[in-house]
């Protein structure tokens, strides 16, 4: 496999952990990173000895979401739409390739998971959440809307009902409420989430390797046949939204700690 400066991989077996860690207060997501793990579930497509993967971000927390101070980010005013958009396909990439894998992947969360770090979490098949951990999807409260084709994979598991709560009220929800709406799976011990996520990869590693592959495979299928119909628009939709004042406001007011004033322009 290739050297890899954001992630730590441990095997065991048929089970891999994946550990990522941005170096940044709040592991944020840069786009380096990100590519990283695109780079490893693709390398991962050609294992054909995995069960299950542990994917987990920092024992204090997943992860803050994209990182709004990444160098590539901070340009992207100074280059050409088509340069954004290309940049923008970073973290929907990511998402998909993770969506991709045939082993079954499960997502070990401790601390704050938000923003793309929730996009990455539903785009796997099980998420495990410590108890004291926090999922929180701000982008509407950032003048944003919701991508990395994430919508269609909340509703798959949530409904739209709870879906619009979680994007438009955009409050940060416990591993209780998580647990009650099946945004999470399992819940553990604070500290405890990668073990807790270690049990059921060694129950999956125990399966027969070729019938769990194409059970989740067909779950899989059946669950997501419409997603990309109803959400491959969502990239240029964030473009779009980025360039208005209110997307310029609710960034400002992020950095000063305030509350945001919109005014629908």
């Amino acid at each position: 496999m290739s050297n890899w400066k954001y992630l730590t991989l441990e095997r065991t077996d048929r089970i891999l952990t994946v550990a990522f860690d941005s170096g940044t207060k709040v592991n944020s997501l840069n786009n380096a990173l990100m590519r990283e793990l695109t780079q490893l579930a693709i390398e991962l497509q050609d294992d054909s000895e995995l069960s299950a993967i542990i994917l987990t971000g920092r024992q204090d927390t997943f992860t803050g979401g994209m990182d709004l101070k990444d160098a590539e980010n901070a340009k992207a005013g100074s280059i050409s739409v088509a340069e954004q958009r290309t940049l923008l396909k970073t973290g929907p990439k990511m998402c998909a390739a993770w969506e991709a894998l045939d082993p079954v992947t499960i997502v070990a969360i401790e601390g704050w998971c938000i923003g793309g770090g929730t996009a990455l979490a539903v785009a796997c098949d099980w998420r495990v959440m410590a108890a004291d951990a926090r999922f929180y999807v701000p982008e509407l409260k950032l003048g944003m809307n919701m991508s990395w084709q994430s919508v269609p994979r909340f509703v798959n598991l949530i409904g739209p009902a709870k879906t619009k709560q979680l994007l438009i009220l955009a409050d940060p929800q416990s591993a209780t409420t998580c647990e009650q709406w099946g945004l999470v799976d399992f819940t553990a011990e604070p500290g405890k989430s990668v073990e807790q996520a270690m049990l059921l990869a060694k129950r999956v590693a125990n399966m027969p390797p070729i019938p769990v592959r194409m059970a989740k495979r067909g779950v899989t299928t059946a669950a997501t046949a419409l997603n990309n119909a109803v959400s491959y628009m969502d990239a240029d939709q964030f473009l779009a939204a980025q360039n208005t004042e209110d997307a310029v406001e609710g960034a400002r007011a992020f950095f000063e700690k305030r509350a945001p004033d919109f005014t629908g322009n």
